[in-house]
């Protein structure tokens, strides 16, 4: 995208001084377990629950009844005096301009909700020209000027008019011109015109996106005659055909699934039929940037109801064109991945669900800890395929589920780092759950130990423990939460979580070593500091060079800490130099 601008929080844009003219910038065997949409009776944390009843998402959402819509738009305060304003510009210089909020706000204010996503569409002139009117009325009235900024038109991004923003009352509202779009055969680049609104309403990707309010009339304005009634209907429908829709942009298949699960509304036929349809499939793949179908599903991942959306993407056939794989894999990918990967995490789901907001709260704030459920959500997504790997460019094997996140959703690297480990820990995990019971304590205890430290039976558990968590630091809820969700590990993970008594059994896992990690006091034991650096275990071992020796030592010294929390520096140096003293004697004695 060709952007003239960086400003937070709306896009990245170039600010121009006010009154600044633009210059040009040089499969399916699990069927019978798959996922339901049932009324929303509870939620933890904002996670509405959900029941497993066998019925497809898509089926479920034809249940859908009548959806609770305003008559009119009520503005607040602030929209008043944003709306007022811009009306003063149109009468100050006699523009004779029809100003029109679009899209989303329309939607959202008719369903109740607030939203400040104002986008301003004109009717006569572009939006960088009303924006410098703006700025001429502000100094007019003696008021500071405004910067402008400007995103060019990028048709390879199906970004196919200049749009201009600015802030107006601490608010971002962007600006561009109704326009009509005109697809040519065997280009998915339209010929863009300045078009009238009922033009605009009907190249919109949703009918329930094509509502406008009319500022100059205080009016909502329905101009596909099917915005307000599908609203109603909590349908999810196109004001044009459906598949020459998706065709013109593929990208508004996932845009539709997005909003089918964010207001819990239903897919029509016509548009499931033409989502489902290969060439539309081929389209999405192939002409939309990888960038952009990530950015569609992190929003997913990131909303209200993220298990809906990925039983929509299962059960439209998209699954494997959303998380494209890479090739040569090992082992390699199955036809019910698609339903498998689904299945855990709603299972995920209705598992935190059960054991309630403490899953999240290593997040040191509220963005912190909804990073952690979004990418909790993309780890129950992934286990069935978290053990396959690949061969990269440096023939170098590499987790599938790093690729996908990498390469095939274009987010973080930091995520994708996240999310393995997050896996990682969790098999870690499942040595912990069994020491609680004391299972596997010998064997645990046998692979701490060695011939210079070993570890005092009563203290094997905060050792491991202690070491899980200094590798997945504030993740290690999550990490363990994973962990309850796998193992044992079923098959079917939805019909077997689906079952009240499997499900009070994980949980009770969970919770069982989240308090004894508490009662351990070891959250936050990452950030616990050696009470020797390299140097002073240097001086200790009376060498003069360091290298691998000395970071041995240091995870021995790590191990010790762990074990005996109230350790002196002093008692640590006197365990060290005993240690060492009694490994040469048996090496003399077995010399000997």
């Amino acid at each position: 995208m060709s952007i003239r601008l960086l400003l937070p929080p709306r896009a990245s844009l170039l600010l121009l001084s006010p009154l600044h003219r633009r210059r040009t910038p040089t499969p399916p065997p699990f069927r019978a377990t798959s996922t339901a949409v049932p009324p929303r009776t509870s939620s933890f944390f904002g996670l509405p629950n959900r029941a497993f009843t066998g019925v497809s998402a898509m089926a479920a959402g034809a249940q859908q009844g009548a959806v609770e819509v305003r008559e009119s738009v009520e503005l607040t305060e602030k929209e008043e005096k944003i709306f007022g304003r811009l009306l003063d510009v149109v009468r100050h210089f006699s523009l004779g301009t029809q100003v029109r909020v679009a899209g989303g706000w329309v939607r959202d204010k008719l369903l109740g909700k607030d939203s400040t996503d104002i986008d301003i569409a004109l009717d006569n002139m572009t939006g960088q020209n009303f924006c410098e009117r703006v700025n001429e009325y502000s100094e007019f009235l003696g008021e500071e000027q405004k910067g402008i900024g400007v995103i060019q038109c990028n048709p390879d991004q199906s970004k196919h008019l200049e749009t201009a923003t600015m802030l107006i009352d601490d608010i971002w509202i962007d600006f561009v011109n109704l326009r009509s779009e005109k697809y040519a055969e065997n280009s998915r680049i339209p010929t863009v015109e300045i078009g009238t609104a009922k033009e605009d309403a009907f190249r919109r990707d949703l009918t329930i996106n094509s509502l406008f309010y009319n500022i100059n009339t205080k009016s909502v304005e329905d101009l596909t005659e099917r915005g307000l009634e599908d609203l109603k209907k909590g349908l999810i429908a196109t004001p044009l055909p459906a598949k020459s829709t998706f065709l013109d942009d593929p990208l508004r298949v996932l845009r539709a699934i997005r909003f089918a699960a964010r207001f819990s509304f239903t897919l029509t036929e016509d548009l499931k039929e033409a989502a489902s349809d290969e060439n539309v499939k081929s389209e999405l793949g192939s002409k939309i940037s990888r960038e952009r179908i990530g950015h569609e599903v992190d929003l997913m991942m990131s909303d209200k109801h993220p298990v809906d959306a990925m039983c929509y993407i299962r059960d439209l056939g998209l699954f494997y064109v959303v998380f494209a794989f890479p090739e040569k894999l090992d082992p390699p990918v199955l036809d019910t991945h698609d339903w498998l990967c689904v299945s855990h995490i709603e299972a995920a789901w209705n598992l935190a669900h059960s054991i309630g907001s403490s899953v999240f709260s290593g997040g040191s704030d509220p963005k912190s800890q909804d990073d952690q459920k979004r990418l909790c959500l993309y780890s129950a997504l992934f286990i069935p395929v978290r053990n396959m790997v690949y061969m990269d460019k440096k023939k170098k094997k590499v987790p599938v589920v790093s690729y996908i996140i990498r390469d095939s959703l274009k987010l973080k690297a930091s995520d994708a780092d996240t999310i393995v480990n997050i896996h990682v820990a969790s098999e870690k995990f499942a040595e912990l759950v069994l020491l609680e019971s004391n299972e596997n304590l010998e064997t645990v205890k046998e692979k701490l130990d060695d011939e210079y430290l070993e570890i005092p039976t009563d203290s094997v558990k905060r050792v491991l423990a202690g070491l899980i968590l200094r590798e997945i630091k504030g993740f290690w809820r999550v990490a363990l939460f994973i962990s309850a969700l796998i193992n044992p590990e079923v098959g079917n993970a939805s019909g077997s979580l689906g079952k009240q008594g499997e499900l009070n059994q994980r949980k009770e896992k969970y919770l069982s070593v989240e308090r004894s990690i508490t009662d351990l006091d070891l959250d936050s034991v990452w950030n616990l500091k050696p009470l020797l650096d390299g140097k002073a275990i240097m001086g200790v071992l009376e060498v003069k060079s360091g290298g691998p020796l000395i970071g041995k030592w240091q995870q021995r010294l790590v191990k010790w800490q762990l074990a005996h929390p109230k350790g002196t520096m002093e008692e640590c140096k006197e365990w060290m130099k005993q240690s060492q003293q009694q490994s040469k004697r048996q090496k003399v004695e077995c010399s000997t």
